[in-house]
C-alpha cells in the first residue's frame, strides 16, 4: 500500500506559486525533508507511517527557491509523450484515440523541407496516417489537420497539467486552467 502512495502524483510549485511539474509523493517528500519545499496541500485521509511518525500526504509543495524547471523541461526527452497528451492521444488526421505506443509523431512541414522540431510542427499520428502522408504537407497529401494552428502553441506544459489534473480538482486553484462552461457566463 505505502508503495503506491509513495508513486502517487503531487503538483510541484515554484516560490511564486506557479506550477512547475509533476512528481511522486517520494520526491514530493524528499524536497521537504531536504528544507527545499513545503506542503501546500495535503490529501485527505491518506497518511503515512514510519515507525515512530505520522505524515499527511502531500497533493501540491511549494518550493522555496525559484527554479526555471520550464528551460529543463524543454530539453529533456519527455516532449514526445507531452505532445501526445497535447494532441489528447488523437490522430491529428483521422481523429481515431490511440494509446502512446501506437502513436507516431508527425511534422507538419517535414523536415526535408526545412520544418523545425518544434511542438508547432510536430502533431500525434497514426501510422498509417503518417506514411499515407509520407514526405508531404498536409495540403499536398490531401489530408486534413484536424489540429489548428492556436492549438498547438498551446503549451506543453500546460497540456501536462491539464491531463492529470482531470483527476485532482485539489489543484485547481494552483493551475489557472479551467474548462469554460457557458452556465458560468449566463446573464442570470
Amino acid at each position: 500500500m505505502t508503495k503506491n502512495i509513495l508513486q502517487k502524483r503531487v503538483l510541484q510549485c515554484s516560490a511564486d506559486y506557479r506550477p512547475d511539474k509533476i512528481i511522486t509523493v517520494r520526491e514530493a517528500f524528499e524536497l521537504v525533508f531536504k528544507g527545499a519545499a513545503h506542503v501546500v496541500e495535503e490529501v485527505e485521509g491518506i497518511k503515512l507511517h514510519s515507525v515512530f511518525e505520522e505524515f499527511e500526504t502531500p497533493s501540491v509543495i511549494r518550493l522555496f527557491n525559484y527554479v526555471d524547471v520550464r528551460k529543463k523541461r524543454r530539453e529533456s526527452g519527455k516532449q514526445r509523450y507531452r505532445i501526445f497528451q497535447r494532441d489528447a492521444f488523437k490522430c491529428q488526421y483521422c481523429e481515431k484515440r490511440f494509446s502512446p505506443q501506437e502513436l507516431t509523431l508527425d511534422h507538419i512541414v517535414p523536415k526535408s523541407r526545412g520544418g523545425s522540431d518544434e511542438p508547432e510542427n510536430l502533431v500525434a499520428a497514426c501510422v498509417d496516417c503518417n506514411q499515407e502522408k509520407d514526405d508531404r504537407t498536409p495540403e499536398e497529401a490531401k489530408m486534413h489537420l484536424r489540429a489548428t494552428p492556436s492549438m498547438l502553441k498551446y503549451g506543453l506544459d500546460k497540456a501536462a497539467l491539464r491531463h492529470y489534473s482531470q483527476e485532482r480538482p485539489d489543484w485547481e486553484p494552483y493551475l489557472c486552467i479551467r474548462e469554460k462552461h457557458p452556465e458560468q457566463y449566463s446573464s442570470t
